[in-house]
């Protein structure tokens, strides 16, 4: 049975950190690929960064460039997402997914930006929600 356990999320103030955990078990992130997603009510979920754990290759939206850092601890098989410099637009709840994505295969089919099209795909595995909530 192969679950996707996100934790770390909280109240922070404006300027604040958190770093969010994505533990897997029933597979292994080795050769996945690993999106962090976020989304508001009302709001369509959104990709936050990407990574392909085959290459260690990532992706950050524009609007958490240079603030968040995604990571691997594959001893702990956990994922993680570093998140500085907390700004209210990120309140949300955030959500990691996994899949098997070969980047060779990706490559392929959908050009050397693949990773940036990363929440356009489908993922098979979805963890539950970790609320971050930021204050001004």
């Amino acid at each position: 049975d192969v679950q996707l356990q996100a934790s770390g999320g909280g109240l922070v103030q404006s300027g604040g950190s958190l770093r969010l955990s994505c533990a897997a078990s029933g597979i292994t992130f080795n050769g996945n690929a690993v999106g962090w997603f976020r989304q508001v009510p009302g709001k369509a979920r959104e990709p936050v960064s990407c990574m392909s754990s085959y290459d260690d290759t990532t992706y950050y939206a524009d609007s958490v460039k240079g603030r968040f850092t995604v990571s691997r601890d594959n001893a702990k098989n956990t994922v993680f997402l570093e998140m500085n410099n907390l700004r209210p637009e990120d309140t949300a709840v955030y959500y990691c997914a996994a899949d098997f994505m070969n980047p060779v295969t990706m490559r392929r089919r959908h050009g050397s930006g693949w990773l940036r099209q990363c929440g356009s795909y489908e993922y098979s595995y979805w963890s539950q929600g970790t609320q971050v909530t930021v204050s001004s």
